[in-house]
């Protein structure tokens, strides 16, 4: 059975390779955040990457004067069964397999100045690498930058303040286990990284000590006090490392050959030998490891519980997002007729007054119309000036003898023709609101979110539907003003009364000229022809409305789409995936999301085992 730090290292890798992992600017991801990890912090050469190696085994880092390590470096050791194979893998060269560990050293150094540049910058972006090998112990390491108190040149003036907070964004997690390491040849109470995690870790139970240089402290001293605990205790026991000599690095010492130095040097020392068993580097891959299991196991709980509330939000993301289309056309055009009847359905609750939109409508009819009904120039029209030329035209070289016909025909012809205007802008403003309730049901319809294609599709479908409504709506109505100018209502005039009054006594006038050409019978023509006018108008008022929604609305609601699916339905399979197109931005996050949720999954599945075995 997998031991649970092998699995934590997994789901850490397998966070990386998606990207689920914080650092720099960015914060940690829930689940990253929730995995616990060892954190090394120490001076400016006080050791940390000699500590590294030695509990590697490998020379792999790179190596120099002032600040080398400039960006964090998440090492996570895989034991492997003996006799196989070492070898590296980064996380930025994924598949990619690193077995000669100076070219491992190289990659470190490039990578760190793909971001920093050639430099003395740091940067918070981590550089991620496995190294898997027998012999190593399971393992999740976090090499950081080293701690320092003065800006060299070329180092920005906030370097010492920027080094300190890339640390801390590590080691004030509290899933973080500090490896606090300090060279022996330094006053303790000098120490950085002690100073640090005091400050983050109070009571120490976080905290690891580890005392570097053991072998170049001054004769006739040494560091019991420090490693007995005295000098400053902490909850766990202080472990002593002899790292190799600069010439033993010069010389390229064997790694192996140097822990054997070690054990020696801590099995002969006058000094340490009676905590021989409890030193060396070997004791504190072991002793970390062995707590790291133990740290894991206790959080196993709260680990599951955010792994299952991660599984919810995804599995609900994925349905937000929608699942992956179909390949064969069969599906693909159910796929697609589905899509539209969500449309279709979002459009007609707009129009029946399930969602709003639809009111605009009857705004048209009870407000534009009327109000442009009012506004036509009919008292113009009608004024006696051009009530008697219209009259005097229509009679032409002989003047009427009794009413006037042929010039009431033209006057009332000539005043319905300005209702054409009013009868198609209805028509007009109808089809703006319908043309907007489309677009708004478009973008209201999540499922079509997915396919840019097909909204433009959908889109353009509806609007060609919808000017064809337009022009079966704008011939109706205006049929209507003809059907009016083409025909007019005999019983209105028989109803008139006879114009045998003047306008004040009510005595005969004294000749039929006066009559004829007299200002109060055009004035009696024009309020008889605005009389007729303004029945017409009510008229129109109701039938308009009518012929609009007929023509239009009703059409709309009932076959917006009907031309478009006798097209559908001729497409082969290559055109109907072009249709289902996705948006790429939504592909790459639905499969990120599917990923994410597999990981997931996986995760819980395998902690449950463990934790159930164990």
């Amino acid at each position: 059975m997998e031991s649970l730090i092998g699995l934590v290292n997994r789901i850490q890798r397998a966070c990386t390779a998606l990207g689920d992992y914080g650092g720099g600017d960015n914060a940690f991801s829930s689940l990253w955040d929730a995995l616990p990890s060892v954190a090394v912090v120490g001076g400016q050469s006080s050791g940390k990457s000699s500590v590294l190696e030695s509990i590697v085994g490998r020379d792999f880092l790179p190596r120099g004067s002032g600040i080398v390590t400039r960006r964090p470096l998440v090492l996570q050791l895989h034991k492997t069964d003996d006799g196989q194979q070492e070898y590296a893998e980064f996380g930025h060269l994924p598949r990619r397999r690193f077995t000669d560990f100076a070219v491992v050293r190289k990659e470190i150094s490039d990578e760190t100045d793909r971001i920093t540049g050639k430099t003395k910058q740091i940067s918070p972006v981590p550089i991620h690498l496995s190294i898997y090998s027998p012999n190593v112990v399971n393992l999740t390491l976090i090499d950081l930058p080293g701690l320092t108190k003065v800006a060299v040149d070329g180092q920005s003036e906030t370097i010492v303040e920027d080094i300190e907070n890339m640390v801390r964004t590590y080691v004030e997690k509290p899933n973080c286990i500090i490896l606090a390491v300090s060279p022996a040849n330094q006053d303790i109470a000098t120490s950085d990284a002690i100073k640090l995690a005091r400050e983050v870790d109070p009571t120490g139970e976080r905290t690891f000590g580890v005392l570097t240089k053991l072998d170049l402290m001054d004769k006739g001293t040494n560091a019991l006090d420090v490693l007995e605990g005295r000098a400053y205790r902490l909850q766990h026991p202080w472990v002593g490392i002899v790292n190799r000599s600069q010439a033993d690095i010069n010389k390229n010492v064997d790694m192996i050959y140097a822990r054997r130095k070690e054990r020696e040097y801590f099995a002969t020392s006058p000094d340490y030998g009676h905590l021989a068993s409890k030193m060396g580097s070997e004791y504190l891959a072991k002793l970390l490891s062995k707590h790291l299991e133990q740290f894991i196991k206790a959080r196993i709980p709260s680990i599951t519980s955010l792994i299952n509330k991660s599984i919810d939000e995804l599995e609900s993301e994925m349905d937000h997002l929608g699942r992956p289309i179909a390949v064969d056309s069969g599906a693909q055009l159910y796929t697609i007729l589905e899509l539209c009847r969500a449309f279709d359905k979002i459009f007609k609750e707009h129009l029946d007054g399930g969602r709003p939109g639809g009111d605009r409508i009857y705004g048209v009819f009870d407000n534009q119309l009327p109000a442009a009904l009012r506004k036509l120039p009919f008292d113009r029209y009608l004024s006696v000036q051009n009530v008697r030329k219209v009259v005097s035209e229509a009679d032409g070289y002989q003047p009427h003898l009794i009413a006037p016909e042929q010039g009431y025909r033209r006057l009332i012809e000539g005043a319905l023709n300005y209702f054409r205007g009013p009868a198609e802008a209805s028509v007009d403003a109808v089809h703006f609101v319908l043309k907007e309730l489309v677009r708004k049901s478009i973008g209201e319809c999540q499922e079509l979110k997915r396919f840019p294609s097909l909204q433009s599709t959908i889109a353009a479908a509806s609007n060609e539907a919808l000017e064809k409504f337009r022009d079966e709506g704008r011939k109706t109505v205006v049929r209507l003003v003809d059907m009016e100018s083409s025909y007019l209502t005999v019983d209105f005039f028989r109803k008139l009364p006879q114009e045998m009054e003047n306008q004040k006594g009510g005595k005969p006038e004294a000749t039929a000229a006066v009559d004829r050409y007299g200002e109060y019978h055009f004035r009696r023509i024009g309020s008889n022809v605005s009389s007729y006018v303004n029945m017409v108008s009510d008229t129109l008022r109701n039938t308009i409305p009518k012929a609009v929604v007929y023509c239009q609305v009703k059409e709309a609601k009932q076959s917006l789409l009907n031309y478009f699916y006798t097209q559908i339905g001729k497409k082969e399979g290559k055109a109907l995936a072009e249709l289902l197109d996705e948006d790429p931005a939504l592909m790459e996050r639905r499969m990120q999301c599917a990923k994410r949720l597999e990981l997931y999954k996986k995760a819980r599945d395998e902690i449950d085992s463990v934790a159930w075995v164990r």
